[in-house]
């Protein structure tokens, strides 16, 4: 499962979308703090099935965890070297023009 939550400003889209179980964790490496915010990615609980719909007609990503990034990369909307890892947990974000 994973946690997805839809932003809207001034008209745009960012879909965000964590894995279930890193839902609040702070990553540190280095320089780097990047924590998993429940207000960022904490919207509705939905399937691989769902987030694989979703992520296919996204034209403004953020999306954080092991399984999601191989879901976007088995779908082709990422490559892997678009990807990078903190702490060991991949993170990607893209905005297709």
């Amino acid at each position: 499962m994973f946690f997805v939550k839809i932003h809207k400003k001034l008209g745009r889209e960012v879909l965000a979308i964590c894995d279930e179980n890193i839902l609040g964790k702070m990553l540190k490496e280095g320089n780097i703090n990047f924590e998993i915010k429940a207000e960022f990615y904490n919207g509705e609980k939905m399937s691989e099935i769902q987030v694989k719909k979703l992520l296919e007609n996204s034209v403004n990503y953020n999306i954080i965890g092991k399984e999601i990034v191989k879901i976007a990369i088995k779908i082709g909307l990422i490559d892997k070297d678009q990807v990078i890892k903190i702490r060991g947990i991949p993170h990607a974000q893209g905005l297709i023009i």
